[in-house]
């Protein structure tokens, strides 16, 4: 997502020599940050080499706020754990989102799409935090594993729904175990394929399944099921208005979209609105919790992360709604049934 950049660079490049004549300064701010992530390199080099991208990092989050402030930005940035990553790094790592068509031997069970019904009424604003739905924020560490989040918070809420117990459910099942209905581990995947698994197999409790962040031998054990999945549901492709439906209406829904911006990597309040990301190019699997408007009624959508606490809105980000389909929010949304 280099388009339109040309003047950050020029900004950054104003900066950096800014801030050349003050490297304590600088320095203090890499020590802190290093003591606060517990972080350490194997050699000198490597950490020089990180010490560079960390300064420009810093400096984006800079040049960011201060457009922020000016009330140029909805949002507001910060540097966190990811800040000794380039951008290509960090997308490497986690945004490893793999979009997989709908076709071969699971086209017999294939997705319903939801239909709108005459006169329903949805409510303005949702969130299904404050109705139990949801588990806490979790942590997918580095592994590419953001579509197993997406999809147990998607199924959590529903088994809530259904027997009014929210129990956590294992992402380390689906990284092991789900390799053929498409997904790849670590390495990424597909919310659907997700739900395809379940429909054969059934989810176990993160409690029996804990989660290691790394690819494992299966160890699925079928008398340990939770809950198994009946069917998904397609959201009608593009159609915010048809998201937001679902999520009142059934709950948490997975979503995919595109987070390779700088803004998303160091997002911290406030909503995130970026008309450089893409609808289509999606890369990073989401839950979306709910929805509502802000005292200047710009409306959002509540999505859960799975970055730990630590990044955004304590695991959370609020990403602009009716802006176009901003990033691709409900290009891939669907929801398991149980």
């Amino acid at each position: 997502m280099l388009v339109g950049r040309s003047s950050l660079c020029l900004t950054l490049l104003l900066l950096t020599s800014t801030f050349a004549i003050r490297p304590p300064f600088l320095q203090s701010i890499w020590r802190g940050w290093k003591v606060a992530n517990n972080k350490t390199y194997a050699t000198l080099r490597e950490e020089h080499l990180r010490m560079r991208i960390f300064i420009n990092n810093y400096l984006f989050v800079r040049w960011h706020n201060e457009r922020y402030y000016l009330g140029l930005e909805t949002y507001s940035t910060a540097l966190n754990a990811f800040a000794d990553l380039t951008l290509e790094e960090f997308a490497e790592k986690y945004l490893t989102l793999k979009q997989t068509p709908m076709e071969g031997i699971w086209q017999d069970m294939s997705t319903q799409y939801v239909e709108r019904p005459t006169r329903m009424l949805v409510p303005d604003s949702i969130d299904w935090r404050k109705k139990g739905l949801v588990t806490p924020i979790k942590d997918q560490g580095d592994c590419g594993s953001c579509w197993a989040f997406s999809a147990t918070g998607a199924l959590e809420g529903q088994l809530k729904r259904k027997t009014g117990k929210l129990i956590s459910l294992s992402e380390q099942q689906l990284v092991d175990c789900s390799t053929y209905t498409g997904n790849e581990g670590c390495n990424g995947g597909d919310m659907n394929d997700a739900f395809r698994y379940w429909m054969r197999n059934g989810a176990e409790s993160e409690s029996d399944y804990p989660y290691t962040a790394m690819d494992g031998k299966c160890k699925f054990d079928r008398s340990k099921v939770v809950i198994k999945v009946s069917k998904f549901v397609k959201v009608p492709e593009k159609s915010e208005d048809q998201l937001k439906l679902s999520v009142a209406k059934v709950g948490p829904v997975s979503v995919a979209i595109d987070a390779s911006s700088s803004g998303f990597m160091f997002y911290e309040k406030g909503i995130f609105q970026d008309n450089n990301c893409s609808e289509n190019d999606l890369n990073h699997g989401v839950l979306v919790v709910g929805y509502d408007a802000d005292k200047t009624r710009r409306k959002y959508w509540i999505v859960k992360n799975s970055w730990g606490e630590q990044w955004g809105q304590r695991g959370y980000i609020w990403m602009a709604r009716d802006k176009g389909n901003m990033c691709g929010i409900a290009t891939m949304a669907s929801y398991p049934l149980i």
